[in-house]
């Protein structure tokens, strides 16, 4: 059984950074595309980025100031977030889908990062 944990939330100030970092384990790590995703309070939850091959994509909201990579030794997918903003606030979930499928299967438990202006 795939499981995925996150770390690396906190608090940071508007322009600051943070990586979090998404360990997963229970299956063959390369064979997923992994995605990071966020919930605010109120909205629903959204795709941040993902990571599939050596292609991502990003949401519009994030291009040009997060990055999604991943170390297929460390089985660990990461989200360096650069020139955060208040409205980056939420809760952060990794995700994991073996290629092909089109919902992802797996998630996190979330972590919080916060964004103080």
């Amino acid at each position: 059984q795939v499981q995925l944990v996150e770390s690396g939330g906190g608090l940071v100030q508007a322009g600051g950074s943070l990586r979090l970092s998404c360990k997963f384990s229970g299956s063959s790590f390369s064979l997923y595309t992994m995605a990071w995703h966020r919930q605010a309070p109120g909205n629903e939850r959204e795709l941040v980025a993902a990571g599939y091959g050596g292609a991502t994509h990003y949401a519009d909201s994030v291009k040009a100031r997060f990055t999604i990579s991943r170390d297929n030794a460390k089985n660990t997918v990461y989200l360096q977030m650069n020139s955060l903003k208040p409205e980056d606030t939420a809760v952060y979930y990794c995700a994991a889908k073996p290629r092909g499928n089109r919902d992802y299967n797996y998630w996190g438990q979330g972590t919080q990062v916060t964004v103080s202006s």
